[in-house]
């Protein structure tokens, strides 16, 4: 006897189907090899718990997890605070310079992050060039290591994660709303707060979800900054490479704690949202506010601001790119040997690096959009869990996540190991949650009834994914593409470990530059990072533009 599955349920049984495949062969079955460790004694022959007690049981890594949760807390409320009003102004302002303030609010996901921790030590390190400068005028600065420098860099690279979402969901609110809340006497104001703001909610939640579980995954700018302050994912690193007993259990342990944190985090937000409606009408991008000049003024001000203070780090990279380096000293000469060195050495590494880039956005939103699409139509325990699964890798640092390829893919059913595709598929299922996340805040907007109609028209369920549903996602699924391209490009946890000699990248060329002395080379690589992946970003926001005015 054959179980029939109902004719609506079968386009999202098989994507799901299908996404739980790709994602249990290159993200479950990895982290089962490296995290399955932190259940097995150092010999991996037998199972314990000891390692949990060994673990927990330091105030040490208590410490860290404290440290680590307080930090990720702090930057992601003062990211969102910031970047809501922004993306606001961006989308439903008359603010002049739309479209450069769009390009360049993307360009913080360009630099790697411990680029930009680098960029703020040379700014206000100990000797750095703002802090001496204000020395020589007798005004005191304070240290920018530790968890306020930490928080500091996280606010300026993150906040992208925020704006774009949310920018697109601003886009999609159906005018007809505020239309009628201001007909019922509201004012402009509280329409905003009480009707527009609790519809983008969905968006809002899961930018400031992939900024904190971010933070608790990065250990470029804890690395650079943190100092004697331990940080989870810098110490589960460490103890990853140090440990020299057949299995990395204490390793495993902080892994696994991870990934538990990220969970919880997402079931709550999931809980929250299964409780509220927020699908629109939406037909087309709403109108412009009308505002006053002094609102005009000072919102225009704002965004300007909030742009140029995060792209300090970038101003400040291209410039020393062009100063004389001897080794790790600075001196203030103006120079073209960084650029020289660099392309003497690395024209094969910037090709990887479009290559490796183009070709994981592309598989990311094959995949992503499609799981998106599904964990937030198809609210049961099996989209539940391929919404957890699917954003597991952020809870997973890079390196070991490369590390679990390295275990699975280097011998068996399946050799991936020294070539470029093991790349390729890693950078694929670290920014799947980017393309999960952008495409189901904006299918939680897109009223189901027009999915109804259009099947009981006559359309197949997946004619009305293709026709109908995805042109609606456009602006999310847009912004994932720019989110997975930017942050590909600028990939160095999960690439120091899986590359092989000819496929390094530019964040290779950077990090073994910093780590042996030539700041000079990686300033400079950093500086033809930001320039060529400039030019995708504005065609991106161009392709844009054309589709909202169409």
């Amino acid at each position: 006897m054959t179980l029939a599955i109902p004719h609506n349920q079968r386009l999202p049984l098989a994507i799901a189907a299908l996404g739980f495949l790709f994602l249990g062969l290159f993200l479950l079955y990895p982290l089962f090899n490296v995290f399955g460790a932190s259940l097995l004694d150092p010999d991996g022959e037998r199972l314990t718990f000891a390692n949990y007690v060994k673990v927990l049981g330091r105030p040490f890594y208590r410490g860290a997890i404290a440290n680590t949760l307080g930090i990720g807390i702090a930057a992601t409320v003062i990211t969102t605070l910031l970047a809501v009003p922004l993306a606001f102004a961006l989308a439903r302002l008359p603010i002049p310079g739309k479209g450069a303030l769009l390009a360049l609010a993307a360009t913080p996901l360009v630099l790697p992050s411990f680029v930009s921790a680098y960029a703020i030590v040379l700014l206000l390190g100990r000797s750095g060039i703002v802090t001496q400068w204000l020395q020589s005028w007798g005004i005191g600065f304070g240290s920018i290591y530790g968890g306020g420098g930490i928080v500091l860099v996280y606010v300026l690279t993150l906040y992208p994660y925020v704006l774009l979402p949310t920018l697109a969901a601003f886009k999609s609110v159906d005018v007809s709303m505020e239309e009628a809340a201001q007909g019922l006497g509201s004012s402009p104001g509280r329409t905003v707060r009480t009707v527009t703001l609790p519809i983008v909610l969905p968006a809002v939640l899961a930018g400031a979800l992939l900024v904190f579980i971010e933070t608790l995954e990065n250990f470029g700018v804890p690395f650079v900054l943190a100092e004697d302050l331990p940080i989870f994912a810098v110490e589960a690193f460490k103890l990853f490479i140090g440990e020299t007993a057949p299995n990395p259990a204490s390793a495993g342990v902080l892994g696994v704690l991870l990934i538990l944190t990220t969970t919880l985090v997402l079931l709550v937000q999931r809980r929250f949202l299964s409780k509220r409606r927020f699908a629109t009408n939406a037909r087309k991008t709403p109108p412009l506010l009308r505002i006053g000049t002094g609102l005009r003024i000072a919102a225009t001000a704002y965004c300007w601001l909030i742009v140029l203070l995060a792209l300090v780090p970038f101003f400040a990279i291209v410039v020393l790119s062009f100063m004389e380096f001897r080794g790790p000293v600075l001196h203030p000469n103006f120079s073209l040997a960084n650029f020289g060195f660099l392309f003497d050495r690395a024209l094969r590494p910037l090709g990887n690096t479009l290559l490796f880039a183009s070709l994981a956005a592309l598989l990311a939103t094959l995949v992503g959009v499609p799981v998106g699409y599904v964990v937030t139509r198809w609210r049961n325990g099996v989209a539940t869990v391929l919404d957890v699964v699917a954003t597991l890798p952020f809870a997973v640092a890079g390196t070991v996540l490369a590390i679990g390829f390295v275990v699975s893919f280097n011998a068996g059913f399946l050799v991936l190991t020294g070539g470029p595709l093991i790349l390729v598929l890693a950078y694929t299922v670290r920014k799947i949650p980017f393309a999960v996340r952008s495409a189901s805040a904006i299918v939680h907007q897109i009223d189901p009834s027009l999915e109804e109609a259009s099947i009981s028209l006559g359309r197949s369920p997946l004619q009305t994914l293709l026709r109908i549903v995805v042109p609606l996602m456009l602006g999310g699924i847009v912004s994932g593409i720019v989110l997975t391209w930017v942050t590909v490009a600028s990939e160095l946890s999960a690439t120091v470990v899986l590359y092989s000699g000819p496929w390094r990248t530019l964040t290779v060329v950077m990090f073994q530059s910093l780590e042996g002395g030539g700041a000079g080379i990686a300033t400079a690589a950093a500086s033809t990072l930001i320039v060529v992946t400039l030019v995708p970003i504005a065609l991106l926001h161009r392709l844009v533009r054309r589709y909202e005015l169409a």
